[in-house]
C-alpha cells in the first residue's frame, strides 16, 4: 500500500503574453477597435473585459491539466460539464501487476493528522482493501470485477480541459471554504500557479471565499 498527496501537471506550454495577445484580437472584433492594438495593449484590454463581465472572450483560449487525486475528487471534478475529460480506468487498470508496484496507491486525507484515531482507521482500511482486492484477483477476478470494492480514496489520474472562462467558474466553486477540503486543497495549489502564469486572467479570484 503506498499513500500520496495531491498533485496536478499543467500539460500546456503557457505564453501569458501570447495567450493575451490571442484574446484581445478576438475581443476586439466586437467593438470593431483592432485598430488600437499595440504592443502593450492586451493586458489592459483583457482586464478591462473581464471587470465588464464579459467573459465569453476568454472561451477562445482552451487549457489541459493532469489532476493525480482521489477517486472523490475526481467525481467533483467531472460535475463541470464545459470540459473533455480521460480518466485513468480501474475497469482495465490491473494494479496488482508490477507497472503498480503490485500494490493500491491511496490519496492522503489532508483532514486528519497523522497522529489521530481517524487517520489510524482509515489506513487500516485501505490496508484491508488492498488485501482484499489482491486476493479476489489471484482467485481469477477480472479488474472490472475486483475494482467494485475500491474505496474514493484510491489514487486516480483525470486529464481536464477547458477553457480560460469554464477555469474561472472551476476555481470560484472549488476553492470556496465552502468547498469539500480535498478538492478545495489541489484547486487553490492550482489557482496560485495559474495567477503566477497569467495573473490578468486568474488575480481577481480570491480563493479564501471563492468570490471575484
Amino acid at each position: 500500500m503506498k499513500e500520496i498527496r495531491p498533485s496536478f501537471e499543467i500539460m500546456d506550454d503557457i505564453d501569458g503574453a501570447k495567450i493575451l495577445q490571442k484574446l484581445e484580437r478576438c475581443g476586439r472584433v466586437c467593438y470593431k477597435s483592432e485598430d488600437k492594438i499595440t504592443e502593450g495593449s492586451a493586458e489592459k484590454f483583457i482586464g478591462m473585459i473581464l471587470k465588464s463581465g464579459h467573459e465569453s472572450v476568454l472561451e477562445h483560449e482552451k487549457l489541459t491539466v493532469k489532476f493525480i487525486c482521489d477517486r472523490g475528487v475526481t467525481h467533483e471534478i467531472v460535475r463541470h460539464r464545459i470540459a473533455s475529460y480521460s480518466q485513468e480506468s480501474t475497469r482495465y487498470c490491473n494494479y496488482s501487476k508490477d507497472k503498480f508496484g503490485n500494490e493500491l496507491t491511496f490519496i492522503r486525507p489532508c483532514f486528519w493528522a497523522d497522529d489521530s484515531e481517524e487517520y489510524a482507521v482509515w489506513k487500516q482500511a485501505m490496508e484491508e482493501i488492498e488485501k482484499t482486492y489482491v486476493k479476489l484477483i489471484s482467485l481469477g477476478a477480472k479488474p472490472e470485477e475486483a475494482r467494485s470494492i475500491l474505496p474514493n480514496s484510491l489514487k486516480t489520474e483525470i486529464v481536464c480541459t477547458m477553457n480560460l472562462r469554464e477555469w474561472r467558474h472551476f476555481f470560484r466553486l472549488r476553492t470556496a471554504e465552502r468547498a469539500h477540503p480535498q478538492i478545495r486543497e489541489i484547486s487553490v495549489a492550482l489557482l496560485d500557479e495559474l495567477k503566477k502564469r497569467i495573473p490578468v486572467i486568474f488575480d481577481d479570484i480570491n480563493s479564501s471565499d471563492g468570490t471575484y
